[in-house]
């Protein structure tokens, strides 16, 4: 009965920054790789930044500076920075871990229901 749900979205302007959290809940016995994806409407969805149990993050081009995925495992959360907002940055976007419950001994991947980023002057 693992859950992700996420907060911090909203309207901001261009140019403007949010933080999105994402907080797993549940009968968690670990948590491993954690990341963002969004989608546009007509879009396909796409990963925005992952980061890995020991810290490594990866980003699409299209965020690279300005955006930082972070995570703190004492809470079970993990964070996405977002600044110098765009536009084309307006997209719903889904929290997604792989987590291990506990007495299962197997991972699952885990979404969340997602949350609402609108970019628009």
């Amino acid at each position: 009965q693992v859950q992700l749900v996420e907060s911090g979205g909203g309207l901001v302007q261009p140019g403007g920054s949010l933080r999105l959290s994402c907080a797993a809940s549940g009968s968690i016995f670990s948590i491993y790789a954690m990341g963002w994806y969004r989608q546009a409407p007509g879009k396909q969805r796409e990963l925005v930044a992952l980061i890995s149990s020991g810290g490594s993050t990866n980003y699409r081009d299209s965020v690279k500076g300005r955006f930082t995925i972070s995570r703190d495992n004492a809470k079970n959360t993990v964070y996405l920075q977002m600044n110098s907002l765009k536009p084309e940055d307006t997209a719903v976007y889904y929290c997604n871990a792989d987590i291990a419950p506990r007495h299962n001994g197997n991972s699952y991947n885990y979404w969340g229901q997602g949350t609402q980023v609108t970019v628009s002057s």
